[in-house]
């Protein structure tokens, strides 16, 4: 079992304070706070900053609760690795993007699952910072990413390309081009994804190769949610950069229409990572082959 010390620095860290963090675990705040005080004098540090208005997590602190989530999320691996030889059944949990959220991976580990009837998953979404840092505390086994980071502990197995299109309702003007030029989207209402998500970063950095600026067009709406924004370019209240993937199904009912944006080459890869301890090779092949039968379902 894993040091309580421990389970009682992360609940701190989580909730933010020693009494939140007492009632989440059901018991008293002092025997937190003789938790927190015994694992500083264990280590040797000062894990938190005690002020009037809360508590800040030290430098020191920040490493220990790093190694803490490792170690909590190995021993939670183990005890399902365990689980899993007894009853045959195994338990993979997945990190997505919000971006590989709306595109056909949930219908292809769907679909791995309808296919291995002694296999269970649970999908998670996040940034790809936050599903980085999950992989690496062993809290997901797998995470689907678009690109790839330099980190030797960290493998991937290419599920394909994307590519970032204009997509516009299928009533637009553009709906029936091949191409629009940058000035003709200037004139656009644009709804666009939050500037800290991959897919608005990458549209940006293009941008700006042509010398051009986000502030140089008309952006009305900024949200987070995909299916969103595809509903209100359906309704045609503006008009928006997304991966095509995320737009097959609407491609396929004539909802959307998508063309490529002139001089902008907005391409990068789908990845399936996971950390280099993971040895399931055939669980990896077999998501990817569903993946591919899911792309291609949508151009029959």
């Amino acid at each position: 079992m894993l040091d309580t010390k421990l389970y009682s620095l992360l609940k701190v860290y989580e909730c933010g304070s020693f009494g939140a963090a007492a009632k989440k675990l059901s018991i008293t705040q002092p025997a937190v706070s003789h938790h927190i005080k015994a694992l500083e004098e264990e280590l040797g540090v000062c894990l938190f900053d005690r002020q009037s208005g809360g508590i800040i997590v030290t430098r020191e602190g920040e490493a220990v609760i790093k190694c803490a989530k490792k170690m909590l999320g190995l021993y939670n691996g183990l005890r399902q690795d365990l689980q899993d030889g007894r009853s045959l059944v195994s338990h993979l949990t997945v990190g997505v993007t919000h971006t590989a959220e709306s595109n056909p991976i949930a219908e292809a580990l769907a679909m791995y699952c309808d296919q291995n009837d002694d296999v269970t998953i649970k999908i998670i979404t996040g940034s790809i910072k936050n599903l980085y840092n999950k992989l690496k505390s062993y809290e997901v086994d797998l995470a689907v990413v678009e690109g790839r980071i330099p980190d030797p502990g960290i493998h991937y197995l290419p599920l394909g390309t994307d590519s970032l299109v204009l997509a516009v309702s299928a009533r637009h003007p553009f709906a029936g081009r091949n191409m629009v030029t940058l000035n003709e989207l200037k004139r656009e209402r644009m709804i666009l994804r939050l500037p800290n998500s991959g897919t608005r970063n990458l549209f940006t950095a293009n941008l700006e190769s042509n010398n051009l600026s986000i502030y140089d067009f008309n952006v009305v709406l900024e949200l987070d949610n995909i299916a969103t924004i595809k509903e209100l370019i359906r309704q045609g209240f503006g008009v928006s950069i997304l991966p095509k993937s995320v737009c097959l199904n609407e491609l396929k009912t004539g909802e959307i229409a998508v063309l490529p944006v002139e001089n902008l080459s907005m391409m990068r890869e789908i990845n399936l990572a996971y950390q280099k301890e993971f040895s399931q090779v055939d669980v990896l092949r077999g998501i990817a082959d569903c993946y591919h039968d899911a792309l291609r379902s949508y151009f029959k």
